[in-house]
């Protein structure tokens, strides 16, 4: 004989506030070992970043003060790894003492106390979330209502983990090939059609970043430049660097935008090598988009930081400030070009915005970012 289920009323209420912020809030569980009775939910993109719900039964002050304690130490190891410097929370206990006085609000932490469906009309909670009352009502009851909502929710993870493994899936990164096949093709017919990638000379005629040419009005040389490269040596670190780099930005970011970034950001180290530099120098080089697609993956790895957030402390950012500081140090590397590159590939990638992340207020706010960027740059580099 099957064993009926029953549910108690503080049981339907969490679950009841799961669903809400899983389903209508894009709020996602965090998991956290060692932590028991509570429910943490995270959205980086939220006022609130976290909510915790916490279902067990705090009887004296003293319990909730190490309820506190334990929270801050939580709040701090979650800053870390999503590199966020404050991160607001709202605290939902469903079970406190009567003689239990929840702390005052503080900017960055909103404590509510609900024991009951029905004390979801809470106002702090609906002047935050104006449709939690209407979407916290449900028609079923008892088990009826616990199917529903588990039902729900299972669809709504099952949605976004489909969504986070299309976008994170690596695809086939033929721009990144394509461009990497012209950067050999242009080498080579150096040596062919002239005296070869060392000479100033061939590079010059080739389309090289030639300040002098480039101020006097041959402007293609900002984006011919970009595939030209001086030295085997040159070329193969490159070619190797974008070989690496290039097909999880395209992956991330699909062709058409990876494109424009590459781009842009190659322009863009070509405009502050044009302004900086000096009026004889010459300059070649993919390195200026390389190091934008380090400032794509960099803004992507940001929105994405609870999946990446190791990667970027332990790769990407490393790696930026490792070949700056090479750059700083030895002659004949071009930094202002990885410079130029590296915020050109931050505006490039908030302009195009990054998948499933990025509003159109965004992606709006990071075009008007590009233009003021590339105004300044053309200014500084033929204007001043």
């Amino acid at each position: 004989m099957p064993r009926e289920i029953k549910l108690n009323n503080s049981d339907l209420l969490v679950m009841n506030l799961v669903h809400y912020f899983i389903t209508e809030k894009n709020y996602n569980p965090v998991i956290l070992h060692g932590i028991n009775d509570e429910i943490w939910l995270e959205n980086l993109d939220n006022d609130y970043k976290l909510i915790r719900i916490v279902s067990h039964y705090i009887h004296n002050k003293e319990q909730l003060n190490f309820d506190r304690f334990k929270l801050n130490k939580i709040i701090g190891n979650l800053k870390k790894k999503t590199f966020s410097l404050n991160m607001p929370i709202i605290n939902i206990y469903t079970s406190l003492g009567e003689d239990v006085k929840l702390p005052d609000d503080e900017n960055n932490m909103l404590n509510v106390f609900i024991s009951k469906t029905s004390e979801i009309k809470n106002d702090n909670l609906i002047e935050l979330f104006p449709d939690i009352v209407e979407k916290t009502s449900h028609e079923e009851k008892g088990i009826d209502l616990f199917v529903k909502i588990s039902d729900d929710i299972n669809k709504e993870s099952f949605a976004k983990s489909k969504r986070v493994e299309k976008i994170f899936s690596m695809k086939k990164p033929l721009i990144t090939y394509l461009i990497i096949l012209v950067c050999v093709i242009l080498f080579i017919l150096m040596y062919i059609f002239g005296d070869g990638s060392t000479y100033n000379r061939t590079l010059i005629e080739f389309g090289a970043n030639a300040i002098a040419f480039t101020k006097r009005g041959d402007y293609y040389r900002l984006f011919t430049s970009i595939f030209l490269h001086a030295g085997i040596i040159h070329l193969l670190c490159n070619m190797y660097s974008l070989y690496v780099i290039g097909p999880q930005a395209e992956s991330f970011y699909g062709k058409i935008k990876y494109f424009f970034i590459f781009l842009f950001s190659g322009i863009s180290g070509s405009l502050l090598s044009t302004a900086l530099s000096g009026y004889n120098a010459i300059s070649v080089g993919a390195s200026g988009a390389i190091f934008g697609l380090l400032g794509a993956i960099l803004y992507f790895g940001y929105h994405y930081r609870v999946y990446l957030g190791n990667v970027l402390k332990s790769q990407i950012i490393p790696l930026i400030v490792l070949n700056l500081f090479i750059g700083f140090s030895f002659s004949g590397i071009d930094n202002f070009a990885h410079i130029g590159g590296l915020i050109g590939g931050v505006f490039a990638a908030m302009a195009v915005g990054v998948p499933d992340k990025s509003s159109t207020s965004d992606k709006a706010n990071g075009c008007i970012l590009l233009l003021i960027y590339l105004v300044f740059l053309i200014y500084l580099a033929f204007f001043k």
